[in-house]
Protein backbone atom coordinates (compact mmCIF):
# COMPACT_ATOMS: atom_id res chain seq x y z
CA UNK A 1 0.00 0.00 0.00
CA UNK A 2 1.43 3.35 -1.07
CA UNK A 3 0.40 5.93 1.51
CA UNK A 4 0.96 8.78 -0.97
CA UNK A 5 -2.09 7.65 -2.92
CA UNK A 6 -4.33 7.91 0.09
CA UNK A 7 -6.49 10.85 1.04
CA UNK A 8 -4.58 13.49 3.02
CA UNK A 9 -5.34 13.18 6.71
CA UNK A 10 -7.53 16.02 7.87
CA UNK A 11 -7.74 15.51 11.60
CA UNK A 12 -4.56 15.54 13.69
CA UNK A 13 -4.56 13.78 17.03
CA UNK A 14 -3.41 15.58 20.16
CA UNK A 15 -0.15 14.33 21.79
CA UNK A 16 -2.14 13.02 24.75
CA UNK A 17 -4.42 11.07 22.41
CA UNK A 18 -1.45 9.58 20.57
CA UNK A 19 0.14 8.54 23.88
CA UNK A 20 -3.07 6.86 24.99
CA UNK A 21 -3.40 5.10 21.62
CA UNK A 22 0.19 3.87 21.90
CA UNK A 23 -0.62 2.28 25.26
CA UNK A 24 -3.66 0.56 23.79
CA UNK A 25 -1.63 -0.78 20.85
CA UNK A 26 0.98 -2.27 23.19
CA UNK A 27 -1.67 -3.81 25.43
CA UNK A 28 -3.46 -5.36 22.46
CA UNK A 29 -0.18 -6.64 21.05
CA UNK A 30 0.49 -8.53 24.27
CA UNK A 31 -3.04 -9.94 24.19
CA UNK A 32 -2.37 -11.22 20.65
CA UNK A 33 0.65 -13.22 21.79
CA UNK A 34 3.53 -10.81 21.30
CA UNK A 35 5.90 -10.37 24.22
CA UNK A 36 6.76 -6.74 23.47
CA UNK A 37 5.70 -3.87 21.21
CA UNK A 38 7.88 -0.84 20.59
CA UNK A 39 7.58 2.25 18.40
CA UNK A 40 10.29 4.21 16.61
CA UNK A 41 10.89 6.78 13.90
CA UNK A 42 12.43 6.19 10.47
CA UNK A 43 15.99 7.50 10.89
CA UNK A 44 18.40 4.64 10.08
CA UNK A 45 21.24 6.74 8.70
CA UNK A 46 23.95 5.16 10.88
CA UNK A 47 22.78 1.69 9.96
CA UNK A 48 22.84 2.65 6.29
CA UNK A 49 26.57 3.38 6.55
CA UNK A 50 27.17 0.02 8.27
CA UNK A 51 25.10 -1.85 5.64
CA UNK A 52 26.89 -0.23 2.70
CA UNK A 53 30.30 -1.13 4.16
CA UNK A 54 29.16 -4.71 4.82
CA UNK A 55 27.96 -5.04 1.23
CA UNK A 56 31.13 -3.48 -0.18
CA UNK A 57 33.13 -6.24 1.55
CA UNK A 58 30.97 -8.87 -0.12
CA UNK A 59 29.90 -10.31 3.21
CA UNK A 60 26.37 -10.94 1.95
CA UNK A 61 27.65 -13.79 -0.24
CA UNK A 62 24.92 -15.08 -2.58
CA UNK A 63 22.25 -13.01 -0.82
CA UNK A 64 22.02 -10.55 -3.69
CA UNK A 65 18.65 -9.36 -2.44
CA UNK A 66 20.55 -7.54 0.31
CA UNK A 67 21.95 -5.14 -2.30
CA UNK A 68 19.32 -5.18 -5.04
CA UNK A 69 16.97 -2.67 -3.37
CA UNK A 70 19.40 0.24 -3.13
CA UNK A 71 18.77 2.33 -0.01
CA UNK A 72 15.23 1.08 0.62
CA UNK A 73 16.31 -0.99 3.63
CA UNK A 74 17.61 2.01 5.50
CA UNK A 75 15.03 4.51 4.25
CA UNK A 76 11.54 3.23 5.11
CA UNK A 77 9.73 6.02 3.23
CA UNK A 78 11.27 4.71 0.00
CA UNK A 79 9.31 1.48 0.52
CA UNK A 80 6.13 3.10 1.80
CA UNK A 81 5.95 6.86 1.14
CA UNK A 82 4.83 9.10 4.01
CA UNK A 83 5.83 6.55 6.65
CA UNK A 84 6.33 8.43 9.91
CA UNK A 85 6.64 5.70 12.53
CA UNK A 86 7.28 1.97 12.73
CA UNK A 87 5.66 -0.40 15.21
CA UNK A 88 8.07 -3.24 16.03
CA UNK A 89 6.81 -6.49 17.56
CA UNK A 90 8.69 -9.31 19.32
CA UNK A 91 7.47 -12.90 19.70
CA UNK A 92 9.40 -15.64 21.54
CA UNK A 93 9.64 -19.02 19.82
CA UNK A 94 11.44 -21.56 22.05
CA UNK A 95 9.15 -24.46 22.90
CA UNK A 96 9.42 -26.16 26.31
CA UNK A 97 9.10 -29.71 24.94
CA UNK A 98 11.93 -29.51 22.39
CA UNK A 99 15.03 -31.62 23.05
CA UNK A 100 17.98 -29.80 24.58
CA UNK A 101 20.04 -28.26 21.78
CA UNK A 102 23.49 -28.99 23.23
CA UNK A 103 22.51 -32.64 23.70
CA UNK A 104 21.59 -32.94 20.02
CA UNK A 105 24.73 -31.15 18.83
CA UNK A 106 26.82 -33.73 20.70
CA UNK A 107 24.96 -36.69 19.21
CA UNK A 108 26.48 -37.31 15.77
CA UNK A 109 23.60 -39.57 14.74
CA UNK A 110 20.99 -36.84 15.26
CA UNK A 111 20.14 -33.87 13.07
CA UNK A 112 20.38 -30.41 14.55
CA UNK A 113 17.84 -27.93 13.20
CA UNK A 114 17.79 -24.32 14.28
CA UNK A 115 15.07 -24.04 16.90
CA UNK A 116 13.14 -21.32 15.08
CA UNK A 117 12.34 -23.74 12.23
CA UNK A 118 10.94 -26.69 14.19
CA UNK A 119 7.31 -25.58 14.09
CA UNK A 120 5.03 -23.73 11.70
CA UNK A 121 6.51 -21.11 9.38
CA UNK A 122 6.88 -18.00 11.55
CA UNK A 123 6.10 -15.67 8.63
CA UNK A 124 2.50 -16.84 8.64
CA UNK A 125 2.14 -16.81 12.40
CA UNK A 126 3.44 -13.28 12.92
CA UNK A 127 1.74 -11.81 9.87
CA UNK A 128 -1.64 -13.15 10.92
CA UNK A 129 -1.36 -11.59 14.37
CA UNK A 130 0.00 -8.30 13.06
CA UNK A 131 -3.05 -8.11 10.79
CA UNK A 132 -5.24 -8.45 13.87
CA UNK A 133 -3.27 -5.69 15.58
CA UNK A 134 -3.77 -3.40 12.58
CA UNK A 135 -7.50 -4.20 12.60
CA UNK A 136 -7.60 -3.21 16.27
CA UNK A 137 -5.83 0.10 15.58
CA UNK A 138 -8.22 0.87 12.73
CA UNK A 139 -11.11 0.39 15.14
CA UNK A 140 -9.61 3.12 17.33
CA UNK A 141 -8.71 5.63 14.63
CA UNK A 142 -9.70 6.21 11.00
CA UNK A 143 -7.92 7.70 7.97
CA UNK A 144 -4.48 6.35 8.82
CA UNK A 145 -2.56 3.72 6.89
CA UNK A 146 -0.56 0.65 7.80
CA UNK A 147 1.63 -1.91 6.05
CA UNK A 148 2.89 -5.14 7.62
CA UNK A 149 6.30 -6.76 7.11
CA UNK A 150 7.66 -10.11 8.32
CA UNK A 151 10.85 -10.78 6.34
CA UNK A 152 8.80 -9.86 3.27
CA UNK A 153 10.56 -6.72 2.02
CA UNK A 154 13.87 -4.84 2.36
CA UNK A 155 13.53 -3.94 6.04
CA UNK A 156 16.30 -3.50 8.64
CA UNK A 157 14.24 -5.25 11.28
CA UNK A 158 16.95 -5.57 13.95
CA UNK A 159 17.94 -1.91 13.72
CA UNK A 160 14.28 -0.89 13.84
CA UNK A 161 13.62 -3.11 16.86
CA UNK A 162 16.70 -1.70 18.60
CA UNK A 163 15.50 1.85 17.99
CA UNK A 164 12.05 0.86 19.29
CA UNK A 165 13.52 -0.27 22.60
CA UNK A 166 13.19 -4.03 22.09
CA UNK A 167 16.86 -4.71 22.81
CA UNK A 168 20.38 -4.06 21.56
CA UNK A 169 22.29 -5.58 18.65
CA UNK A 170 24.91 -7.85 20.21
CA UNK A 171 28.38 -8.85 19.12
CA UNK A 172 26.85 -11.79 17.26
CA UNK A 173 24.71 -9.24 15.30
CA UNK A 174 21.50 -10.67 16.82
CA UNK A 175 19.06 -8.51 18.73
CA UNK A 176 19.31 -9.25 22.46
CA UNK A 177 16.63 -8.41 24.97
CA UNK A 178 17.74 -8.09 28.63
CA UNK A 179 14.71 -10.06 29.82
CA UNK A 180 14.33 -12.58 27.01
CA UNK A 181 17.70 -13.22 25.34
CA UNK A 182 17.52 -13.55 21.56
CA UNK A 183 15.28 -16.51 20.72
CA UNK A 184 12.45 -14.48 19.20
CA UNK A 185 10.96 -13.31 15.91
CA UNK A 186 10.39 -9.73 14.78
CA UNK A 187 7.68 -8.10 12.70
CA UNK A 188 6.97 -4.51 11.68
CA UNK A 189 4.07 -2.21 10.89
CA UNK A 190 4.89 0.91 8.86
CA UNK A 191 2.41 3.74 9.42
CA UNK A 192 1.75 7.41 8.73
CA UNK A 193 0.30 7.68 12.24
CA UNK A 194 2.69 9.91 14.22
CA UNK A 195 2.84 7.86 17.43
CA UNK A 196 5.30 8.74 20.22
CA UNK A 197 8.45 6.65 19.94
CA UNK A 198 10.15 4.61 22.66
CA UNK A 199 13.67 4.94 24.06
CA UNK A 200 16.50 2.64 23.05
CA UNK A 201 17.94 -0.01 25.36
CA UNK A 202 21.62 0.36 26.21
CA UNK A 203 24.15 -2.26 25.08
CA UNK A 204 25.00 -4.85 27.74
CA UNK A 205 27.44 -7.15 25.93
CA UNK A 206 30.31 -5.67 27.92
CA UNK A 207 33.56 -7.60 27.60
CA UNK A 208 31.82 -10.92 26.84
CA UNK A 209 33.00 -12.71 23.68
CA UNK A 210 31.23 -16.05 24.17
CA UNK A 211 29.49 -15.83 20.79
CA UNK A 212 32.75 -15.07 18.98
CA UNK A 213 34.65 -17.88 20.68
CA UNK A 214 32.01 -20.56 20.06
CA UNK A 215 31.33 -19.89 16.38
CA UNK A 216 32.37 -23.10 14.56
CA UNK A 217 33.48 -21.32 11.38
CA UNK A 218 34.73 -18.02 12.87
CA UNK A 219 31.97 -16.19 11.01
CA UNK A 220 31.89 -13.41 13.63
CA UNK A 221 35.08 -11.83 12.30
CA UNK A 222 35.04 -9.05 14.92
CA UNK A 223 32.58 -7.78 17.53
CA UNK A 224 29.36 -6.74 15.76
CA UNK A 225 30.69 -7.95 12.38
CA UNK A 226 29.40 -11.09 10.69
CA UNK A 227 30.73 -12.51 7.43
CA UNK A 228 27.70 -14.41 6.17
CA UNK A 229 29.85 -16.39 3.74
CA UNK A 230 31.32 -18.27 6.70
CA UNK A 231 28.11 -18.59 8.73
CA UNK A 232 26.57 -22.07 8.96
CA UNK A 233 23.06 -20.62 8.88
CA UNK A 234 23.91 -18.95 5.58
CA UNK A 235 25.73 -21.99 4.19
CA UNK A 236 22.91 -24.43 4.97
CA UNK A 237 20.01 -22.17 3.96
CA UNK A 238 20.84 -19.20 1.74
CA UNK A 239 23.83 -20.69 -0.11
CA UNK A 240 22.30 -22.62 -3.01
CA UNK A 241 25.35 -24.23 -4.58
CA UNK A 242 28.15 -26.53 -3.40
CA UNK A 243 29.30 -25.85 0.16
CA UNK A 244 33.05 -25.14 0.32
CA UNK A 245 34.99 -28.19 1.53
CA UNK A 246 36.78 -26.17 4.21
CA UNK A 247 33.50 -25.69 6.10
CA UNK A 248 32.01 -29.17 5.80
CA UNK A 249 33.64 -30.76 8.84
CA UNK A 250 32.83 -27.69 10.91
CA UNK A 251 29.16 -27.90 10.01
CA UNK A 252 28.94 -31.11 12.05
CA UNK A 253 25.34 -32.34 12.27
CA UNK A 254 23.73 -28.96 11.65
CA UNK A 255 21.42 -29.54 8.69
CA UNK A 256 19.40 -26.32 8.81
CA UNK A 257 20.80 -23.22 10.47
CA UNK A 258 23.01 -22.85 13.52
CA UNK A 259 22.14 -21.56 16.99
CA UNK A 260 25.60 -21.68 18.59
CA UNK A 261 26.09 -17.93 18.99
CA UNK A 262 22.74 -17.84 20.79
CA UNK A 263 23.11 -21.05 22.77
CA UNK A 264 26.30 -19.82 24.42
CA UNK A 265 25.14 -16.24 24.93
CA UNK A 266 24.68 -15.72 28.70
CA UNK A 267 21.65 -13.52 28.12
CA UNK A 268 19.70 -16.51 26.84
CA UNK A 269 19.44 -17.93 30.35
CA UNK A 270 16.50 -15.49 30.51
CA UNK A 271 14.81 -16.91 27.39
CA UNK A 272 11.23 -17.94 28.19
CA UNK A 273 9.39 -20.83 26.52
CA UNK A 274 6.76 -19.76 24.02
CA UNK A 275 3.08 -20.36 24.59
CA UNK A 276 2.30 -20.18 20.86
CA UNK A 277 1.13 -23.65 19.84
CA UNK A 278 2.13 -23.01 16.19
CA UNK A 279 5.78 -23.18 17.24
CA UNK A 280 5.49 -26.67 18.72
CA UNK A 281 7.89 -29.24 17.22
CA UNK A 282 6.60 -31.18 14.24
CA UNK A 283 7.50 -34.76 13.31
CA UNK A 284 10.01 -34.99 16.20
CA UNK A 285 12.42 -32.86 14.18
CA UNK A 286 14.13 -31.72 17.37
CA UNK A 287 15.64 -35.20 17.78
CA UNK A 288 15.39 -36.89 14.37
CA UNK A 289 17.98 -39.35 13.07
CA UNK A 290 20.12 -38.18 10.17
CA UNK A 291 19.64 -41.40 8.20
CA UNK A 292 15.84 -41.27 8.50
CA UNK A 293 15.71 -37.70 7.18
CA UNK A 294 18.18 -38.46 4.39
CA UNK A 295 15.97 -41.29 3.14
CA UNK A 296 12.86 -39.14 2.86
CA UNK A 297 11.57 -39.19 -0.71
CA UNK A 298 10.70 -35.87 -2.29
CA UNK A 299 7.01 -36.60 -1.66
CA UNK A 300 7.72 -37.28 2.02
CA UNK A 301 9.77 -34.09 2.21
CA UNK A 302 6.91 -32.11 0.65
CA UNK A 303 4.38 -33.64 3.03
CA UNK A 304 6.39 -33.45 6.25
CA UNK A 305 7.64 -29.90 5.70
CA UNK A 306 4.37 -28.44 4.47
CA UNK A 307 3.93 -25.08 6.20
CA UNK A 308 7.54 -25.09 7.44
CA UNK A 309 10.20 -22.41 7.00
CA UNK A 310 12.61 -25.21 6.06
CA UNK A 311 11.07 -25.48 2.61
CA UNK A 312 13.27 -22.51 1.75
CA UNK A 313 16.29 -24.79 1.35
CA UNK A 314 14.62 -27.00 -1.27
CA UNK A 315 14.80 -30.80 -1.48
CA UNK A 316 18.24 -30.89 -3.11
CA UNK A 317 19.63 -28.46 -0.52
CA UNK A 318 18.11 -30.67 2.18
CA UNK A 319 19.94 -33.74 0.83
CA UNK A 320 23.16 -31.75 0.39
CA UNK A 321 23.11 -30.67 4.04
CA UNK A 322 22.26 -34.15 5.30
CA UNK A 323 25.04 -35.70 3.21
CA UNK A 324 27.55 -33.43 4.96
CA UNK A 325 26.12 -34.33 8.37
CA UNK A 326 26.33 -38.05 7.51
CA UNK A 327 29.94 -37.55 6.47
CA UNK A 328 30.53 -36.15 9.95
CA UNK A 329 28.55 -38.91 11.68
CA UNK A 330 29.59 -42.31 13.05
CA UNK A 331 30.14 -44.98 10.42
CA UNK A 332 27.61 -47.82 10.29
CA UNK A 333 26.22 -50.23 7.70
CA UNK A 334 22.91 -48.33 7.62
CA UNK A 335 24.71 -45.03 7.08
CA UNK A 336 26.83 -46.39 4.23
CA UNK A 337 23.81 -47.99 2.56
CA UNK A 338 21.86 -44.71 2.79
CA UNK A 339 24.70 -42.77 1.17
CA UNK A 340 25.17 -45.38 -1.56
CA UNK A 341 21.44 -45.19 -2.31
CA UNK A 342 21.87 -41.49 -3.16
CA UNK A 343 25.19 -41.94 -4.97
CA UNK A 344 23.56 -41.66 -8.41
CA UNK A 345 21.09 -38.90 -7.54
CA UNK A 346 20.06 -36.77 -10.57
CA UNK A 347 21.47 -33.64 -8.93
CA UNK A 348 25.20 -33.17 -9.46
CA UNK A 349 25.32 -31.10 -6.25
CA UNK A 350 23.80 -33.94 -4.22
CA UNK A 351 26.13 -36.48 -5.84
CA UNK A 352 29.18 -34.35 -5.02
CA UNK A 353 28.30 -34.11 -1.33
CA UNK A 354 27.41 -37.80 -1.11
CA UNK A 355 30.82 -38.67 -2.59
CA UNK A 356 32.48 -36.43 -0.03
CA UNK A 357 30.55 -38.12 2.78
CA UNK A 358 31.56 -41.58 1.56
CA UNK A 359 35.20 -40.50 1.43
CA UNK A 360 35.03 -39.52 5.11
CA UNK A 361 34.20 -43.12 6.01
CA UNK A 362 36.54 -44.90 3.60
Amino acid sequence: MDFSNKQIIKNKLLPSELTELSKKIKKEGIALGFQQIGITGVDLSKDEIYLEKWLSLGRNGEMRYMSSHGKKRSRPSMIVPQTLKIISARMDYLTPESEESIKILKNKKKAFISRYALGRDYHKVLKGRLKKLVAFIEEQIRDYNFRIFVDSAPVLEKAIARNAGLGWIGKNTNLINPKAGSFFFLGEIYTDLDLPHDSQTSNHCGSCVACIDCCPTNAIVAPYQLDARKCISYLTIEHKSSIPIKYRKKIGNRIYGCDDCQLFCPWNKFADPSKITDFKVRHNLDRANLIDLFLWSKDEWEKNLRGSAMRRVGYEGWLRNLAIALGNSEKSNDLMLALIKRKNHPSSMVREHVEWALEQHN
